[in-house]
């Protein structure tokens, strides 16, 4: 992921260390995760699209999975993604924060200005802010158009059953009425 050298001479936050830390451990194993799923079941579904039954792709472990699936799907792109804009604000912080301004007059120093190092730091995380909510906003957007696509269908296929339905209670009862016309006759 990110080699990180830090400079011993430097006195980090120890909130700053533990936050990059855990940032970078969830990170990887959020995409090892989704990398294990994917390789699990990836085969499976190349295996199954190769067979033209029905009961085949019914059968298949990756329909029974698919919750799953889309639990890999949503670590590694909405979990994994907002990670990774963390980690860059992170390591920005402790990459720049041990820069150090240097004293033009070393008589005349004022605590209230902030080093070139706090500098980029904060410029970095003023960038990835705005782009966080925005790929918040666009996910949630894009994950809503699914789910409403996907009600959309599930309401357009329960309507084509229920007109099947009607249909064969029509042609069932159209045959009682052929027969007992038949009989009536004879």
């Amino acid at each position: 992921m990110v080699e990180v050298q830090l400079d011993s001479e430097n006195d980090y936050p120890q909130g700053l260390l533990i936050a990059f830390s855990a940032c970078t451990t969830v990170l990887v194993a959020v995409h090892l995760f989704a990398l294990m799923i994917s390789t699990c079941i990836l085969p499976n579904i190349e295996a199954v699209s190769n067979v033209h039954n029905l009961n085949s792709v019914k059968e298949s472990p990756h329909e029974r999975m698919h919750r799953h699936i889309e639990l890999a799907w949503a670590f590694s792109t909405v979990i994994g993604t907002l990670l990774f804009l963390a980690e860059v604000v992170l390591l920005c912080w402790v990459k720049f924060l041990p820069l150090k301004k240097k004293p033009d007059n070393p008589v005349q120093t004022n605590s209230s200005t902030i080093t070139s190092g706090q500098a980029a730091a904060i410029a970095s995380t003023s960038i990835m802010v705005p782009f966080g909510l925005i790929f918040i906003v666009f996910a949630v957007h894009f994950y809503r158009s699914l789910v409403s696509h996907k009600t959309d269908r599930q309401f357009q296929e329960l309507n084509e059953l229920a007109e099947f339905a009607r249909l064969q209670d029509q042609l069932d009862h159209r045959g009682d009425t052929i027969s007992s016309a038949v009989t009536h006759f004879a």
